[in-house]
């Protein structure tokens, strides 16, 4: 499933390839992909003659402006954009297509068949799910400072890599960039939240947002099918430390990292660096 990095990459190049294009027609041919409203006709009849005025990113949602409308779509396991001309042949599984004005399209493809689009008028979309339960963004400093996170990892006592992954706690975390940051942190992933020392939580704070940076700076992850909305792969896992590296040695001291399920995930560790 794309992460925080992976929607931001996606955000950023949906923004350069749609924004100031019209809507003249909506083609869905996988209507359960359409969420909200429950009739298909009117989604497609309430977005012709939209005009996209930019492109937003909230957790792992993305938000399509289309004014005075706004698209809240989530990738789920394998969706994915791509801009297109009207004459370029149609891949398969591609589920929802906006044709714009100029002759272009931007399709939306997903074989898995688990992405989700919701359509609300704009600001209303934070008052609804799937937006309104979400907690703090990890790289806004705005939502995402240490009194909170210190306040929110000492009242719980679960293990500290499921509260990491609840997307009410803190968005955009999944299992890649959790084991990443834990790692780096030197924390174990089965370690009770509520018995991180100061320090360990001031070190998973600063972990967190130092290995989303870096992730979206590299334009994400490629580990499984993922790539931009031009179609290119992300980078990041040329950085990976231990997510995927089972038996490889740690980069930090040599011993091989080591596969467990931590909350029914798989997870990778090193058994040395995260006693």
């Amino acid at each position: 499933m794309p992460e925080l990095p992976e929607v931001e990459t996606v955000r950023r190049t949906l923004e350069q390839l749609v924004v100031g294009k019209t809507i003249q027609d909506v083609s869905v041919h996988l209507p359960r992909i359409i969420q909200r409203p429950d009739n298909i006709e009117i989604f497609c009849r309430e977005l012709k003659g939209a005009a996209i005025t930019g492109i937003g990113r909230r957790g792992k949602f993305l938000k399509i402006f289309c004014d005075p409308w706004v698209i809240v779509s989530h990738l789920r396991m394998e969706g994915k954009y791509r801009v297109a001309d009207q004459g370029d042949d149609l891949e398969k599984h591609t589920h929802v297509i906006f044709h714009f004005t100029d002759g272009t399209e931007l399709r939306y493809k997903d074989v898995r068949q688990f992405g989700t689009m919701h359509l609300f008028p704009k600001g209303e979309e934070e008052s609804h799910l799937p937006l309104k339960k979400l907690g703090p963004e990890p790289l806004d400093p705005d939502q995402y400072q240490l009194e909170w996170f210190d306040a929110a990892i000492r009242r719980r006592k679960t293990k500290i890599k499921p509260l990491l992954l609840n997307q009410e706690i803190l968005v955009g975390l999944g299992n890649i960039y959790v084991d990443e940051a834990l790692h780096s942190a030197k924390i174990h992933p089965e370690r009770s939240a509520n018995e991180l020392t100061d320090e360990e939580i001031h070190l998973l704070y600063h972990s967190i947002s130092e290995t989303l940076s870096r992730a979206v700076e590299a334009g994400g992850s490629s580990v499984r099918s993922y790539v931009n909305g031009q179609g290119e792969m992300g980078m990041f896992q040329l950085q990976i430390k231990v997510y995927g590296r089972k038996n490889e040695p740690c980069y930090g001291c040599g011993n091989p990292i080591e596969r467990l399920v931590v909350g029914g995930r798989g997870t990778h560790i090193c058994p040395q660096c995260q006693t």
